[in-house]
Order: structure tokens, then sequence, then C-alpha cells
């Protein structure tokens, strides 16, 4: 059927699942057009158009994407923003993605890899807004295979999980390209560093507008020395018509990122810090063609440049401090993870920095693996907890892949690495295990619902001031409408506590403290209630004293023994093998470590034991093929300064011991806990309970133990501190590492956490009493836009210098005082 239009030919295409319309925009001679713009892109229809219910399409590839969403109940991505997506003219080329079904190049976008599922990561420039992010966060919705996406939008990046048999790399590839976002397959590391370099458009604007200030204001230097009053009429024009043609590219170009952030910001529907300059701005040109055009005199082109210039280079400057602080704030630097490498059959304990591709390296019981490794021996039984959530071990063949992130459950293993170490990758896994949702408590702050509103109270209050000194000195006015708008700032209120906790955990780690994140620092202000493991925590575990009762040993029991120990790193296993020495190991089989019980294995045809005794005695029993050799027995030697940090903490805080041993020490442990506040012979479950019995009576805990036989409870904990003289032992479960030399500080990492919380407050009211003094001299008029425009920047930068400065003093007064922290 064909229908008449008096603009166009309309043909009405009957096609399931909705009704199409082609629309010929071949228009007739002598006939008006009408401008559509494609519903999906906002792109102009300038060839055909395709209507599904009733929405313009400029393209057979947009009017399919939006049928997808449409199907699949996604259509509110049309609702965060208006013509979101991406042209679609050119056809998917499905042929292009063929090149990630060879192994070597799929190997490049697979971070991880089982038998079940896959987790794969790609580049996507197209990705810019809103409702980007929420589209591709709802990929699973699109194919039943995707299980999750998350999107990294700093990084353009999207991270997707899918089940491994249903969907291939290239086909989510596909689906990407599909909706609009074609990823980039590049060969190269994704992961590149940033090299720091400054953003080349803004310095070239920053140049182009100061060359421009410069000249105006040689321009309207005779003006001004006049008094205004410049008797050659013709050179005034001059000079006048010149300042104008200087402030052309200062107006239009160098000032374009104020007028693009605040057109985005509207689009979206709140007003940007940008908005009130780009007001200013845009007010006081206009304010100076009506003096220039209308009233003669030369204009306020100066302060239009001034503007822009120092705005802009408030922003360079703002943005080199930044740089500088996020360097030296980058926890991930000082992320505490080792690993032993294996060369010429010696044993040498390096950085997973210094992993490099082709090194072997040793993995033990309950330690994670590093890097994108081969195995080549041992028996690998590998949690990939910290990866997929699931703790059920992988069990993996010599010459298997097994990817960075698994833990081993075993005897040790011998791993060669095929991929270098992606630190980076091993601290966003740590910050996102442990189960525990972040409560973004800052939401909800004065500080944050000032800053949301901020813009809107300044515009106004400039307006308020305008229409006041319309009435009261018409000659205030402008300048009471303008300068509020520049010089109120609310960065400093935004950046007082990003800064202050971003050094501070910079600090931190510098001398031995790592945190999770930055909301850690927030946690450890309030905590009431200090609980402590002994083993390893309190007592040493490579100086602990050991005495041994039974058969003597031969050379082949003591191997045995050895050989036994060396595969974990329970603190106990470590001292009994300093106690057999040097010494032929060799290989365990089926080697099994049981919380709270010991360890067991076969070596040879021979089943060894060690094992907590059965009965009343208090010790540990060596057995072999059931026999019982001997016990052992460890008497506590107690880290220094314990003493003197349990006396500090009791004058503050409730502390209590929580130890899986026997009551053997508890002599010793009475200096240090009350002897109620003690439990003994507790298993990692009864340790996990007694924190949520803690909790459940009001109490913030905070839980510091040694992360092997602890991870339920650092988890449990409000703050999980695992306490560790070797970094092989990273327990993914805790918010904060501490390695040994600090532990006897742990009363000033909480006074210096507290610390760091008023430096936040003290920059927030700094900030406040900056805003209300310049906006008390902007509002009646009293500033020039220009010096309004100096000082706006000069905020920010205090802030930063103060928050970061005082944060390195009160770390450096620490150092002074403990020679630890």
């Amino acid at each position: 059927m064909v229908q008449i239009s008096r603009k166009y030919d309309i043909y009405h295409l009957q096609g399931p699942p909705q009704v199409l319309t082609f629309v010929s925009f071949m228009a007739r001679q002598g006939e008006t057009t009408t401008r559509l713009t494609c519903y999906h892109c906002g792109e102009d229809c300038t060839e055909e158009v395709y209507y599904v219910d009733e929405k313009p399409f400029c393209c057979f590839g947009c009017k399919t994407v939006y049928g997808i969403l449409a199907d699949n109940d996604l259509c509110a991505y049309y609702e965060l923003e208006s013509a979101p997506g991406k042209n679609r003219r050119d056809a998917v080329e499905t042929s292009k993605y063929e090149i990630l079904d060879r192994p070597d190049i799929r190997a490049r976008f697979v971070t991880f890899e089982d038998a079940r599922q896959m987790h794969m990561r790609f580049y996507l420039p197209h990705m810019h807004c809103s409702s980007c992010i929420w589209l591709l966060e709802n990929l699973h919705t699109l194919h039943p295979a995707v299980a999750q996406a998350r999107v990294d939008f700093r990084r353009k990046e999207i991270t997707i999980i899918a089940a491994r048999e249903e969907i291939s790399v290239r086909e989510v590839a596909s689906l990407l390209d599909t909706i609009g976002y074609e990823p980039y397959l590049s060969l190269q590391d994704m992961e590149k560093k940033d090299d720091g370099s400054v953003n080349r458009g803004r310095l070239i604007r920053m140049a182009v507008a100061g060359f421009c200030f410069g000249n105006i204001m040689l321009f309207s230097a005779p003006e001004y020395l006049a008094g205004g009053a410049m008797g050659e009429t013709s050179l005034r024009l001059l000079f006048q018509y010149l300042s104008l043609l200087f402030s052309l590219p200062v107006f239009f170009y160098c000032a374009d990122e104020f007028y693009i952030s605040s057109w985005k910001s509207l689009r979206k529907g709140f007003l940007h810090i940008d908005v009130p300059i780009a007001l200013a701005i845009i007010i006081t040109f206009v304010r100076s063609l009506y003096t220039v055009f209308v009233e003669g005199s030369g204009g306020y082109f100066d302060s239009m440049s001034g503007i822009v210039f120092f705005m802009l280079l408030g922003r360079y400057f703002q943005d080199r401090t930044y740089k500088m602080v996020s360097f030296t704030r980058d926890y991930k630097s000082y992320f505490p993870l080792s690993a032993t490498k294996l060369e010429d059959g010696k044993e040498e304990a390096v950085a997973v920095t210094e992993l490099q591709k082709g090194d072997t390296y040793i993995v033990r019981n309950n330690e994670l693996i590093p890097a994108d490794s081969i195995l080549i021996r041992g028996q690998a039984r590998i949690d990939y907890s910290f990866v997929t959530g699931e703790a059920e071990p992988v069990e993996k063949s010599i010459g298997e892949l097994i990817y960075a992130g698994g833990r081993q459950r075993g005897s040790h293993l011998e791993l060669r690495v095929i991929k270098e170490v992606s630190q980076s990758y091993l601290t966003q896994l740590w910050n996102q295990s442990g189960n525990r949702q972040k409560q973004d408590e800052e939401s909800r702050t004065m500080v944050q619902l000032l800053s949301k509103h901020f813009s809107l109270i300044v515009l106004i209050l400039s307006v308020m001031a305008f229409i006041f000194w319309l009435f009261m000195d018409p000659s205030r006015s402008l300048d009471a409408l303008v300068t509020p708008m520049i010089i109120a700032c609310p960065c400093a209120l935004l950046l007082s506590a990003t800064f202050t906790n971003g050094n501070a955990i910079a600090r931190l780690g510098k001398a031995g403290l790592y945190l999770r994140n930055a909301g850690v620092i927030e946690k450890l202000t309030r905590v009431s209630v200090i609980v402590f493991d002994k083993t390893g925590t309190i007592t040493p575990s490579r100086h602990t004293r050991i005495e041994y009762e039974g058969t003597p040993l031969q050379s082949e029991e003591r191997s045995l023994l050895s050989s036994l120990v060396h595969e974990s790193s329970h603190p106990y296993s470590r001292a009994i093998a300093t106690w057999c020495g040097t010494g032929k190991l060799q290989p365990v089989r089926h080697f099994r470590e049981i919380a709270g019980s010991g360890i067991e294995g076969e070596i040879g045809h021979t089943k060894v034991r060690l094992m907590r005794a059965p009965d009343e005695r208090q010790g540990t029993v060596f057995l072999v093929n059931g026999e019982e050799l001997g016990m052992f027995r460890f008497s506590a030697e107690v880290y220094p300064g314990m003493f003197a940090l349990t006396g500090r903490l009791r004058r503050e805080y409730p502390i209590y011991l929580l130890s899986g041993d026997s009551d053997r020490d508890k002599p010793v442990m009475d200096q240090l806990f009350d002897g109620n506040h003690q439990r003994y012979y507790c298993q990692p479950e009864d340790k996990r309970r007694f924190i949520e019995e803690l909790q459940k009576s009001g109490e913030v805990v905070m839980m510091v133990g040694d992360g092997l036989n602890d991870a339920g409870a650092l988890m449990q904990s409000d703050v999980g501190v695992a306490v560790t003289d070797d970094i092989h032992s990273f327990t993914p479960a805790s918010d904060l590492i501490m390695e040994v030399r600090g532990i006897s500080q742990t009363d000033k990492l909480l006074r210096y956490a507290v610390g760091a919380r008023k430096v936040i407050v003290w920059s927030f009211i700094i900030s406040l009493i900056y805003n209300a003094a310049g906006l008390w001299f902007a509002l009646q008029g009293l500033l020039q836009p220009v010096i309004a425009a100096i000082l706006m920047p000069l905020s920010t930068i205090t802030i930063v210098l103060f928050t970061t400065g005082l944060t390195t003093l009160f770390s450096r007064r620490m150092l002074q005082q403990t020679n630890s922290l």
C-alpha cells in the first residue's frame, strides 16, 4: 500500500516484530523539507529514515540496535541521555573478529578461565556517557551466556564474565559491536602506565589566552592611564577594536571547555561547577560588546580574557599537583606481595614486580599465585574464590595454565611465568574480595549535599545581588553578578577528603601498612574493641622456643618431618622447619592442612602427620604411619614492644585474645590481657562467632591476626588487619596488611587515622571560610573579575598542599617517635 504525502513518498512495509516505515528523502522540486534527527545517534537523517514505534532512525543499523534494546526492555538507555548511541550506518562485519579464535590472540583478552566461566577485558573507545555505562552493564540481558559486565569508565574498559561453553570471545566482541561499542583490538599490553603528560589541548589554550590577555592589557593601558578619557578618538577606537579582535579566540576557543562541560551537565539535569564560570565569561563578553558599540568606552575584554587565562592556569597547576600527589598516594605501588624465585636450585624471595616471563618460582600451601603461569611440578589444587567467589579447589595437571589470583591448597608447586605480573589486577581483586558492600556514607554528608547544590546556590545569590545593586548602586551590579560565579569554589570541599586519605595511604604504605582503600581510614576512627590472635601476631613464629619429647629422630625421620612442614606456611610449621635444619626435601603427595588441627601428607609409601595432641597433653604430636614418635611443645616469645602496646591500648579499648593453641602460655598472656578476655582452643569458626557476638552488642571490632586460620574472623570484623613477617602470606580477607615491624605501634595507627580525619575537618573549615569571605566581598561588587579568577584556583591548590602537607608531617612525627611508623 502506498500513501501519498504532500512532502514525501511514504511506503508502509509490514514486518515483524514492528511496523517499519521507509521515507524517501528525495524532496520534490519546489517543496520544503523537514529536518529529522536519529533517535539513536542524534545525527541528521540526510538520505532516508526508518521509523520504529514512531521514532526516526537514520539507518538500518541504528534501527536494529533500537530493536534489540526494545526486545530486551532496555529502552531506559534513551532516557538517561538524548541520542546516546553511536551511528550504525556501517554494518557489523563479524569476519573481522575471527582473529579472536586464534589461541594466542584470544589469550590477550582473557584474564581468567576455568571449565565453566571466562573473564575477558576490552577497550571501548566509543564509551562516552552514563547511558553507555548503563547499557554495557546490562549486557547480560542481551545474551544469556553473559553473567556480569563491569565498566571502568575512566579507562574506557569493560570486564565481562561469561559462560565458557555458551559464547566465545569472538561472539562477545561482535555483540559489543552490534550495540555500537566496537572493541579496539590492540595487541599491546592493555595496562599502559600513565606517562604523566599534561593535556596538550589545555596548554595550547592557556598559551593563546595568555598571549591575547597580555596584548589586550597593553591596548587597555592608555585608557586606564588617561582615566577613561583618551583625547585621540581614532587611537581609542583602534585600541578598542584590537582588544575585541584579540578577545575573540579567547572567548570562542580558549573557553570552550567551560561551555562544553556546562552544556553536558545541563543536558543531564544538573549544574556543574563550570556553569557559573561559563555564564560569567559570557556575561563579561556581552557586557564588553555593549560598552564598545553602544557606550563607546573600552569594555572589559581584559577582564574576560583574564578570567579564562587564570582559570586555565589554575587548572593546569591543579592537575600538576594532583598528578604529583596521585603518584605518591597510589597504594598499588606498595602492594605487599613477593614470590619465592627458584634459580639454580636456590630459593630467593623477590618482589612480584621482579618476576619476568620465563622465571620459575615456588608457591606453597595457602600462598597466592601472583602471575599467569604454567605448572611444571607438583599437584595443584587451586582455590579461585579470590577471583570467582567459588571456593571449590580446581585440580590442575603439569603443563596446564594457572591464572593469577588463585591460591594453592596442598603441597608446594613449581611454576613458570608466561605473562608479566599485573600488580594492579591483583590489587583490583583485593578491593573486590571479601563480599563486603561499600557504604557510600559520604554521599549523605553535608559536604556532598552542599557540593551537589553549590552551583545553584551561587547562581541564586549572584542574581539576588545583581537585582539589589541594580537599584542601590548600578555601577556595582554587574560585578556583583559575575564575581560570585567565579570566586565560589566547591572543589576544596570535595578534594579535602580525597587528598588527605590518598596521601595517608601512601605514607602508611611506606611505613609497612597497606590499606585496601581509603574507606579503611574512616573505619579505623570508629573502632571500639580490638581482638588479637596469638601465634604469628603476639608471638613470633621464627623465634618460638621448641621442646621435643619422645624417640630421638633419625636422619630419615627428620627428613620426613622437614619435608612435611616445608609444605605449610603456618608459624609452627616454619618453626619446626628451622628446628629440623637444612637437608634434602622429599616430594609430598596428598598434602592436607586442617585448620586448628595440623597437617598430613604422604612421602613415598609413608604417611606422615603432625597434629594437635588428641588427649590432655599440650603439644603437637609427630606420627609416622600412625605411630607416634614424639611431641613438640612451643614456648611463646612475645614480639618486642607488645607489653607496652597492650598497656597503652587497655587504657582506651577493651582488648581480647583469641588463640587456637592451648593455654600453656597463659602466664605470659596474663601480663598482656585481662584473664577473662582470653580464649584458647578456638577453631576458626569460634573466632568468627566471637566477633559476630561483639558486633551484635554494638561494638566496632578490629581483628588483628596472621591471616592463616583467621580469614573468617578477619572478614567478619569491621577492620581486619593481617600481620605478616613474610609477605608471601597475602590475605585478601583483610582490610589492612601490616608488616610485623609495625605491630607494636597499632595504637599509633589508630591515632594517625584520627589525625587524618581532623585534617579533613580543618580543610573543610578553611574552604568554608574562603568561600564565605570571597562571597562576602563579591556579592558587594567589591572584587574585579580578574582578581576572582586568580583567587579561585589558588584556593584549591592551597587545600591540596594543606592536606598533603599535614598528613606528611603527622607521619614524620610518628616515624621519629616510634622509628617504625
